[in-house]
């Protein structure tokens, strides 16, 4: 077994990683007034800046769980990091519309891979006992690269009075995160370590003896799909869209609603820590899940009624980031329970790009509710998407053999 100190070497290793990631899903919607006043640009082309990113990530995403699981998870990374870099220089450089559909679309052609590359190499370098850990990390670190972005962005442009510069420094980002696993590139070699989890004789002879696409079968694969696919549809009109619906709702200005993104990312993060105790508690994930993204969708409902004070309200919608990351770690195990042995790179391109597919629909059609002056739906729509999320969850878990729904042991499987 490796030590405490190697593993939790390649789990910091993936989470920057992946925080860099999710940074670049927030690569352009921090600055969309800004292309409105530079561009003339409406909100629902806004919206289909960030349907050309997920898009093209969700394809990627599916392809590039094959891809992983044919090369290997540490090549298709570094690739993947240089695509952001050029996304970055893109959009530093755009001239107009076009510029800024090149810097989605290369930062959905390096975002495609990550998740079969993360949890590759997750499940293939760290030992069984600390996966948990890996896995709260490593949704951790997302949430924070997603708080981090406004942040980062609108204050280097603030500061140097030039967005352009805010995207230049933006590609010192994965450069750096480059040079740091290509220093440490023995620790993330998927090649390796390939433990006893992950690799188990019965994994074996069950992915010899199927067809690749075999678990493409199973009901709760989709079911899963599924749930990423609302639960995210609810998340992009948040990320793409709160700052102005609160805006046009309450008066407040874009200094204060900048950062209710990133205050809904890092409530998340602190659910994220807390639902890491919540997982090992609760006989059924699908109840925890239900209970937490219905804390959130309350909260959001609150937010559409237009009745709050303009800073409860900005403060609520942030606050309902908790919820939603208070149920990541129970989706995480549900998932993983969910999966099939022997298709780590396969059933987590195709379970989370259901994900990029979310992003990809809702943005565009937030963006129109927007333009028509519909500012309320932001909120009351992205609370109703949390509840089908929910029922979602339920389906997979009551497809679950009973004893691990009820006693809440864990098959030593594919995380998914």
């Amino acid at each position: 077994m490796p030590s405490a100190r190697a593993d939790f070497k390649v789990i910091g290793l993936i989470g920057v990683a992946h925080g860099t990631s999710h940074f670049f899903h927030m690569l352009l919607p921090p600055l969309f007034p800004v292309f409105i006043r530079e561009f003339g640009l409406s909100y629902s082309q806004l919206g289909l800046l960030v349907t050309v990113f997920f898009v093209i990530s969700g394809m990627g995403q599916a392809l590039g769980g094959f891809l992983v699981d044919r090369v290997g998870a540490r090549p298709v990374l570094f690739a993947a990091l240089s695509s952001f870099v050029l996304a970055a220089l893109a959009a530093a450089s755009a001239q107009g519309y076009a510029g800024l559909v090149l810097a989605a679309a290369l930062a959905g052609l390096g975002n495609a891979p990550f998740h079969p590359v993360d949890f590759t190499i997750l499940n293939k370098r760290v030992s069984q006992s600390r996966l948990g850990h890996a896995f709260s990390v490593h949704g951790i670190s997302g949430n924070l690269g997603w708080a981090i972005a406004p942040l980062f962005l609108v204050g280097i442009g603030h500061a140097t009075g030039n967005w352009r510069t805010a995207y230049l420094c933006a590609a010192l980002l994965p450069l750096g995160v480059l040079a740091l696993l290509g220093a440490q590139r023995h620790a993330i070699d998927d090649r390796q370590g390939h433990w006893a989890h992950e690799a188990t004789a019965a994994g074996r002879a069950a992915s010899s003896a199927e067809h690749p696409l075999a678990f493409l079968r199973l009901p709760s694969v989709w079911l899963c799909f599924s749930f990423f696919f609302w639960t995210t549809a609810a998340l992009s009109a948040i990320q793409s869209f709160a700052g102005p619906a609160l805006a046009r709702m309450y008066g407040l200005q874009p200094s204060v609603t900048a950062y209710v993104v990133t205050g809904y990312m890092l409530c998340g993060a602190v659910g994220m820590v807390l639902g890491g105790f919540l997982v090992s508690r609760m006989r059924r994930l699908e109840q925890a899940i239900a209970g937490a993204m219905c804390f959130a969708a309350v909260l959001l409902l609150l937010v559409a009624s237009g009745w709050l004070p303009a800073l409860v309200a900005a403060g609520l919608a942030s606050l309902a980031g908790f919820g939603t990351g208070l149920a990541g770690p129970s989706r995480d195990m549900l998932i993983k329970r969910a999966a099939p042995p022997g298709a780590t790179g396969r059933v987590y391109g195709t379970v989370y790009s259901g994900l990029d597919v979310g992003f990809a629909l809702a943005s565009p059609v937030f963006g129109w509710t927007l333009d028509h002056g519909l500012s309320g739906t932001v909120f009351g729509g992205s609370a109703a998407l949390l509840g089908l999320g929910v029922l979602s969850a339920s389906l997979v878990g009551m497809r679950l053999p009973r004893p691990l729904a009820r006693t809440g042991t864990v098959p030593a499987t594919v995380r998914g």
